[in-house]
């Protein structure tokens, strides 16, 4: 293992996306966001998809030209076109649309569509929670689990997030996936060798598995078994139907260099709380929750640990293992 500071391996990412055939701002919007996510503690997500990544800009499954841009709008509501590009820039932009919207109307909604992997939800989401505002993030991903009572694989992980902010100190930030896990700790096992937990995942034929390559090649299981699947319907019709994305049956795995372009979809929604009870308001029932959630000694108010974590990494950096690290290198050109 290599420590490297985050500034070092945020410029490192970015030239290997670079070399790779992402414009400038498309890699460093996406360098940005894997680095965070690394600095949070969520190697998933983090510097170990620029190879991933990288192979999508290679073989034409991500366009690294591409440019988001407004395509509908009215009021609140505003969908950003995507491009077949990697999703950070539009993701980026649907916020920054959204935040402004919100602050007019009250509430936005952005949708994404012909977009791709977005990473962390909650990252998308950081300067809604800064701005003192209300977020909810979610997307669809190529096809991973079954609807309830099916045998084929048909919805994404789809993850959610939401941020809300308090009076003092980091915002609660709630971020997860709706299969029971989330499919890039499978991912990571798989580069690993390592064996995974019974319960997350079943194999190609719909047997469970402990095999994480089995798993990537099978289906994982959705939290909560029906309910679970009932939320992962929730995600992928309202980033679909809304947006005129791809299903996540329509898009081709993640795990695959080669394949269709996945044009799936994200949404983003910001609520001014302003708009509602008041500010104040807001803010004295979030603290009073917290306060009543933190009266039993184990809780921990979600999102803490990743912002510890990222304030440790910002200090000393981040331990990346020694092969990742070297394919990074080789695809930004850059000797060990």
């Amino acid at each position: 293992m290599a420590t490297l500071t985050l500034d070092e391996l945020e410029a490192l990412a970015r030239r290997a996306l670079l070399r790779s055939g992402a414009s400038d701002p498309m890699a460093a919007a996406t360098a940005r966001a894997l680095v965070a996510a690394d600095a949070q503690g969520l190697a998933s997500h983090g510097v170990s998809r620029v190879p991933q990544y990288a192979g999508f800009l290679k073989n034409g499954r991500a366009d690294g030209s591409a440019v988001p841009r407004i395509a509908r709008e009215r009021g609140g509501a505003v969908l950003i076109d995507a491009m077949d590009g990697l999703a950070f820039p539009a993701c980026d932009l649907a916020v920054a649309e959204a935040m402004r919207r919100a602050a007019s109307n009250g509430v936005a909604f952005a949708g994404v569509t012909n977009s791709h992997h977005f990473g962390v939800a909650a990252h998308h989401l950081a300067p809604v929670g800064a701005a003192g505002l209300v977020g909810i993030a979610m997307g669809n991903s190529p096809s991973a689990m079954p609807m309830a009572g099916g045998k084929r694989a048909l919805f994404g992980t789809n993850p959610i997030a939401a941020v809300f902010p308090r009076r003092a100190g980091a915002p609660i930030e709630i971020d997860l996936s709706l299969s029971e896990v989330a499919r890039g700790k499978i991912m990571v096992a798989a580069q690993k060798g390592e064996a995974i937990p019974p319960g997350w995942a079943l194999d190609r034929d719909g047997a469970p598995t402990t095999d994480a390559k089995a798993a990537l090649a099978g289906m994982m299981l959705p939290a909560g078994g029906t309910k679970g699947a009932m939320l992962a319907l929730m995600v992928e019709l309202l980033v679909v139907t809304l947006t005129g994305a791809h299903f996540g049956f329509e898009a081709d795995s993640f795990f695959e260099a080669a394949g269709n372009r996945p044009r799936i979809g994200q949404a983003f929604i910001v609520i001014d709380p302003g708009a509602l009870a008041g500010r104040e308001t807001y803010l004295e029932r979030v603290e009073t929750l917290v306060a009543a959630m933190l009266a039993d000694a184990e809780v921990r108010v979600p999102g803490a640990r990743r912002h510890d974590l990222a304030a440790r990494a910002a200090r000393d950096g981040v331990a990346i293992p020694d092969a990742l690290l070297e394919s990074i290198r080789t695809l930004a050109g850059v000797a060990a």
